[in-house]
């Protein structure tokens, strides 16, 4: 094996170990509320878990900046080897996520208010995820810290640490969420509201553990370059900046997926609490793959940012061709998988039969997603590596117009003024095809993009 190939599954396995760690955890919170018992169905409480991590989407996707820009920035400082840059990155990340978190704190109710505008969702639907807000909103500050600490962790070469943060979040989060749900050792547990507490208790533990890795294996290799003289450099103009460009093409990246995720979200409320289920099971069945295909990207935008900084464009090059020959690789195992293994997948989620069935309806579509959205995902790496955010800006935005462009065409002519609740499955099919084609948009773009500037691919 080549060594730009074992440089690639040294970064990427650690990734894909955690990331297949992230749907088990939105798996299990879909299962927990699907097994609860009261007044109100299954479709209702898995309907509030979606409603509810959709609120949090809208406002934490926003701040995504974080973790792109920092892996970026880190890992071409890492490849000049340039440690003291490299803690001022991170410095920057940490003051900006401290920043993020006290006002989302600060605006918990106006917040949680104004998402709720966005969905027509039933009363007790909405009900639940205010509930589950209230609770999850108190973890912001673990969250937010998080993703600079991601981002840095990608950066500097350090896939291992990012790993072991993200298993314990998600092994916390699957282990407190059953047992503060349903209780233990004769104690009845907290319902509903143990689903939250759970996830705001694991984010800390996430938090608390990077921390100590930050200390203790860091602490000489990093900090030591960075002393009190230093510290007036972090507010230096040029590069804050430079900063503030990249992180508002980031950012409106950020709210063009939040717009699209969360649009299909809100659009897919209006179908009914079946559908909005079924949707909201899809979704996490769909997102399984990319969970698998960001490692090799998390790879991609470590090395491309380190050989761009080290200026090194053979291995720069080789380094993209190989991060898409395994990303085809895992595209077409998943689509082997969704293909076999498919309806025994959401049967397992939920034992509600009229969830179940209703999913089994849209298995094509399962199958057909990772062949379309490998490559935008592998590509969305590489550019942030590249630290490219213009061009990923843009094709994010292009892809906004189209999904909702093709969903409001695919509405008028194939549901006219029919009700979108009374037109069975129809709605949703619709659905999916504009989120299809929003993938295809970004792969065609970016892909037409780099071939343009492929020449010059290291001045991007």
């Amino acid at each position: 094996m080549s060594p730009i190939n074992k440089e690639i599954l040294r970064l990427a396995l650690p990734s894909i170990l955690a990331n297949i760690t992230v749907p088990i955890v939105g798996m299990t919170d879909t299962a927990v509320a699907g097994h609860l018992l009261g007044t109100q169905s299954a479709a209702a409480f898995i309907g509030a878990i979606s409603v509810g991590a959709m609120m949090f989407n809208i406002i934490y996707w926003n701040f995504y900046f974080l973790r792109t820009g920092t892996g970026g920035l880190t890992a071409q400082a890492f490849g000049r080897g340039d440690m003291k840059e490299c803690a001022r990155i991170f410095l920057r990340g940490m003051a900006v996520s401290l920043l993020i978190a006290l006002v989302t704190l600060a605006l918990q109710c106006p917040l949680s208010d104004l998402t709720l505008l966005m969905v027509n969702a039933t009363p007790e639907v909405e009900a639940l995820a205010v509930r589950y807000f209230m609770i999850r909103v108190w973890a912001a500050p673990a969250t937010v810290a998080l993703m600079a600490f991601r981002g840095w962790f990608v950066g500097m070469q350090d896939s291992v640490s990012s790993m072991w943060t993200d298993l314990i979040i998600n092994a916390v989060n699957v282990v407190l969420s059953i047992v503060l749900t349903f209780g233990i050792a004769g104690w009845t547990g907290l319902g509903f509201d143990g689903i939250a507490l759970g996830t705001v208790i694991a984010q800390y533990s996430g938090l608390l553990y990077a921390s100590l890795v930050s200390v203790f294996r860091y602490r000489r290799k990093v900090f030591s370059h960075f002393g009190l003289a230093d510290i007036p450099s972090l507010l230096d103009r040029k590069e804050i900046i430079r900063l503030l460009k990249m992180n508002v093409d980031l950012l409106l990246r950020s709210l063009g997926m939040t717009g699209i995720y969360i649009g299909f979200t809100i659009i897919s409320a209006e179908f009914g609490n079946t559908l909005l289920a079924c949707s909201s099971i899809m979704m996490q069945l769909l997102m399984i793959f990319s969970y698998f295909t960001d490692g090799f990207a998390y790879a991609g935008e470590a090395l491309t940012g380190r050989f761009l900084g080290a200026g090194d464009n053979a291995r720069l090059r080789l380094t993209i061709r190989c991060v898409f020959l395994w990303s085809t690789g895992v595209s077409l195992v998943w689509t082997l998988i969704y293909l076999l293994a498919g309806v025994p997948l959401m049967r397992l989620i939920t034992p509600d039969q009229a969830v179940a069935g209703t999913c089994a309806a849209f298995l094509p579509w399962l199958v057909a997603m990772p062949l379309a959205g490998y490559v935008p995902f592998t590509w969305d790496g590489i550019y942030l590596g590249a630290t490219a955010t213009r061009s990923i800006r843009n094709s994010m935005l292009g892809s906004v117009a189209l999904f909702f462009a093709v969903w409001a065409v695919c509405r008028c002519l194939c549901l006219g003024e029919t009700p979108l609740h009374c037109a069975g499955n129809l709605p949703l099919h619709l659905l999916f095809a504009a989120y299809f084609a929003h993938l295809l948009y970004r792969a065609a773009y970016l892909t037409v993009d780099f071939i343009r500037k492929s020449k010059t691919f290291s001045a991007i």
